[in-house]
């Protein structure tokens, strides 16, 4: 009986020691907290989910990623803080939400005149690699990329700037002072308010990018869409100072090599969404596709002009050659769209 509980005994602890192995096997894993404020099938969050696809693959299931869309763990102005003081290991933080505190890459709010997403993410990019600005000094920045560039989606046509004037139209931040300087009524309201808007002629249209004509049903009230292709939004995906040095050396490698890369996953990612949304806009509602003659659009980029030196001047504020950062991303859009 006595080498029977023995025995017995002794199984019992090889059991306990197999499963405080197992434990500590699993705690060796590296498992990271994304935090990404918008709704899970917008595109910031479509690009976190293919960036945490490729960093488990990369590191044969080293590293896992637990991703949290639409605000399930920080929200869009509280991402930044919440990173900084480690809430979460990574976060989507967009830029435009933070004024003053980007003072360099802001400078891809401005209306530069990109066309796709693609080229923007890759120049935003390009600009924060050759430029390592201090106002992420506090972050490891893992990769950066903007939504498409914003148009003008309406209940009536706008052929010229002419029809802008005077015209309610819902819009947000640099959008809205794009507006205003075309002589447009900017209307600031959230995107989740703005049908209601529509149908009830408090707004007679929207300032943004085309996907949402799919995503978000505008195809279906504004069948009138007029490309200007003046802002972008850019973002950032940050990451805690902290949980980026308990990295291992080979697992910081993947992370550095998907930068630039998922800059231009994302912004290919994002184009070709607005293509298939416009697609099926014109499909369903029969939409209108409408481009400014030469002369107005040359008179949009004189009318926004002050917007621009107004942002060179905030930059010179902060220690920011603005005319050197300008000079650069238009460099590099004429180098990305004459691909």
């Amino acid at each position: 009986m006595r080498t029977g509980k023995t025995a017995g005994l002794l199984a019992v602890f090889m059991l306990c020691a197999a499963l405080f192995s197992a434990s500590v096997v699993s705690a060796a894993d590296i498992g990271l907290s994304y935090a990404n404020f918008p709704p899970a099938k917008t595109f910031p969050c479509v690009q976190m989910e293919r960036w945490k696809q490729e960093v488990e693959k990369r590191t044969a299931g080293k590293v896992q990623v637990q991703t949290y869309p639409g605000s399930t763990l920080l929200g869009a102005k509280n991402t930044l803080r919440g990173v900084m003081q480690g809430q979460a290991d990574i976060g989507c933080v967009s830029l435009a939400y933070h004024p003053g505190v980007f003072p360099l890459c802001s400078a891809f709010e401005l209306p530069l005149g990109f066309t796709t997403s693609t080229s923007a993410s890759l120049a935003l990019w390009d600009i924060y690699t050759k430029y390592q600005p201090k106002e992420f000094k506090r972050f490891k920045v893992l990769t950066m990329f903007t939504s498409a560039p914003s148009n003008i989606m309406t209940k009536v046509p706008v052929r010229n700037l002419n029809d802008l004037k005077g015209l309610e139209v819902r819009a947000s931040g640099i959008l809205s002072k794009i507006l205003e300087s075309l002589g447009a009524t900017p209307v600031s309201m959230p995107m989740s308010a703005t049908p209601e808007a529509l149908q009830k002629g408090v707004v007679k249209g929207l300032f943004s990018s085309f996907e949402v004509l799919k995503d978000l049903n505008f195809a279906e009230i504004c069948r009138y869409e007029t490309e200007t292709n003046t802002a972008v939004y850019p973002f950032a995906i940050i990451m805690n100072m902290n949980s980026w040095n308990s990295l291992p050396d080979d697992v910081k490698k993947v992370l550095n090599d998907l930068g630039r890369e998922q800059a231009e996953w994302t912004g290919k990612y994002m184009d070709e969404h607005v293509k298939r949304s416009l697609a099926w806009a014109k499909d369903k509602y029969s939409i209108e596709m409408i481009k400014m003659s030469d002369a107005d659009m040359q008179a949009i980029k004189d009318k926004t002009l002050p917007l621009i030196e107004d942002w060179k001047k905030k930059a010179a504020d902060k220690g920011v050659d603005g005319a050197a950062v300008l000079s650069d991303v238009e460099e590099l859009r004429v180098k990305y769209e004459g691909k």
